[in-house]
């Protein structure tokens, strides 16, 4: 009998500890990536506007869909449209934020940084690490560019902190440039 209480409460411990992790979240922690990096990693390098978001579950998580066409390819072969899909998102009166999944608004242009996924569509390399908004000047028509990361913290492998860096106001035409320089590099190391 004594045996028995024992394996009873030996049980329903077991059982109140795995029901307790059950609602506990987990951290992003994102690596910081180079320009260079992001670029080897990325099959495909957009300037893009945002058409349309729409939520969906697939197995028990909800996902953002989001639909951009493709105004410039700056590396790989992508179509005219892409369909990017993020986890996370809102869906009835349920909703799952997923720290550094960056999240889009129609009519919003941005450089993407993008990875295929196994459902035929694309992911972004390294989330907002690979997210690159832009913004123009209505009276000069100047483009700038901001990095996601500008706001949220990475992780330095060099400095061993966290640290909130990215690129930010960049002119549009010298990141173009950057990030051609480094599919170059990248193209020649792959030779």
């Amino acid at each position: 009998m004594m045996m028995q209480r024992r394996t009873l409460a030996a049980i329903c411990f077991a059982a109140a500890l795995g029901f307790s992790g059950a609602g506990i979240a987990h951290a992003t922690t994102l690596m910081r990536m180079s320009i260079m990096r992001l670029t080897r990693t990325a099959r495909a390098i957009v300037r893009a506007r945002c058409v349309t978001n729409e939520t969906r579950w697939n197995a028990g998580e909800i996902f953002t869909i989001t639909n951009f066409d493709v105004e410039e390819i700056w590396k790989g072969s992508p179509p005219a449209h892409v369909t990017v899909r993020l986890i996370g998102g809102h869906a009835g009166n349920l909703t799952s934020t997923v720290s550094g999944v960056p999240r889009f608004a129609p009519g919003e242009e941005l450089v993407l940084f993008l990875e295929p996924t196994s459902a035929g569509d694309y992911s972004i390399v390294s989330w907002v690490q690979g997210t690159f908004r832009i913004e123009r000047d209505n009276s000069t028509g100047d483009e700038t560019i901001t990095q996601d990361t500008a706001a949220f913290p990475v992780f330095d492998p060099a400095s061993h902190r966290f640290e909130a860096t990215g690129i930010r106001k960049m002119r549009a035409e010298s990141f173009r440039e950057l990030v051609a320089a480094s599919v170059n590099k990248a193209d020649r190391r792959n030779q």
